[in-house]
């Protein structure tokens, strides 16, 4: 069988394909929960703890001083911005949570196998039978 010919029958195989469309909506439904993080969830807790905006907090490691973090950047300025980490975090819980849930459902879904028939007992030996027989004669006396 030819290198190309391997190939195809592997890139064809239901569970490759099925790889790259998870991949595909996985890219997608990332954009989905990057965007419901930044404009939806952040700027609710941001109201919440004072009127914060998360993807705006850094803490600057040179000694300069800047207005803002764009102002910050341009410049070329050490900083750790902790604001976009803490919504990276956010992003990450939000597509576990939602990845769980999506598990969960597929398993509920899913038939479970019906039990084996229980195997039918073994024919019952020659000399069990003719050992009953005698006790039971036995009984009759």
């Amino acid at each position: 069988m030819s290198f190309i010919q391997e190939f195809k029958e592997f890139a064809m195989r239901g569970n490759v394909i099925d790889l790259a469309v998870g991949v595909i909506i996985g890219g997608a439904f990332g954009k989905i929960v990057d965007s419901l993080v930044k404009d939806v969830v952040m700027p609710i807790v941001g109201r919440l703890v004072g009127g914060v905006d998360f993807r705006h907090l850094y803490v600057n490691l040179g000694s300069q001083q800047y207005e803002t973090l764009e102002a910050a950047e341009k410049a070329g300025a050490p900083l750790v911005k902790y604001g976009a980490f803490i919504n990276t975090t956010i992003d990450f819980l939000i597509i576990a949570l939602a990845i769980f849930v999506a598990i969960k459902a597929i398993n509920k879904l899913k038939r479970s196998e019906p039990p084996a028939p229980a195997p039918e007992p073994a024919p019952e030996p020659e000399d069990i039978k003719l050992l009953r027989e005698i006790r039971d004669a036995l009984k009759q006396r």
